[in-house]
């Protein structure tokens, strides 16, 4: 089923939009939450959470496609639950960070630039990219892949794809740093 036909059925408020939703993506959904969860319960519970913020926040202008507004919801969702099963006080851990350092810290960055432009700032700097360094970037940055599961993926060493992740890191920061700095 087309994407606009599953978002027209959200806003007619039909009752099987999210039966629909889950036929064409529940699959793709559950395997970014599990990416990064681990566990099946809770990957299944952000899912069911993200066709519920899909059903109430349908946003104005219709994705043009909903597989990427969905993953976005379930990846925060799953995010937000891996940051809560792992708070410190209950051993610690961490979500795939390395793009924290690209970046800045500088708390009044949103001040500057809203969410939005940041996401327009790093769209422009992947769609500059040839297609096996933005898919690398994104299976790792987006989807959440393990370095093991890129090389195969990809058919690269190891070295390679940390090199490739690297770099991409350091051009990242240094566009951002200009675009928001002017450096």
């Amino acid at each position: 089923m087309d994407d606009s036909v599953i978002v027209e059925m959200y806003w007619q408020r039909k009752d099987d939009a999210i039966a629909k939703t889950d036929e064409k993506y529940g699959k793709m959904l559950n395997g970014i939450s599990m990416s990064v969860l681990g566990c099946r319960e809770d990957a299944e519970e952000c899912v069911s959470d993200t066709y519920l913020t899909a059903w109430r926040r349908m946003p104005s202008e219709r994705p043009m496609y909903l597989g990427a507004f969905l993953s976005k919801i379930v990846r925060h969702f799953s995010i937000d639950r891996y940051r809560k099963n792992t708070a410190e006080k209950r051993g610690g851990g961490e979500v795939c960070d390395e793009l924290t350092e690209c970046i800045p810290s500088n708390t009044d960055v949103f001040d500057e630039i809203e969410n939005n432009e940041l996401s327009k700032l790093i769209d422009s700097f992947l769609s500059r990219l040839d297609e096996e360094k933005r898919m690398i970037f994104v299976r790792r940055y987006f989807y959440n892949d393990s370095i093991e599961d890129i090389c195969k993926r990809f058919s690269v060493s190891s070295s390679k794809a940390k090199s490739v992740l690297f770099r991409l890191r350091e051009k990242l920061k240094e566009q951002l740093e200009v675009q928001l700095y002017g450096r």
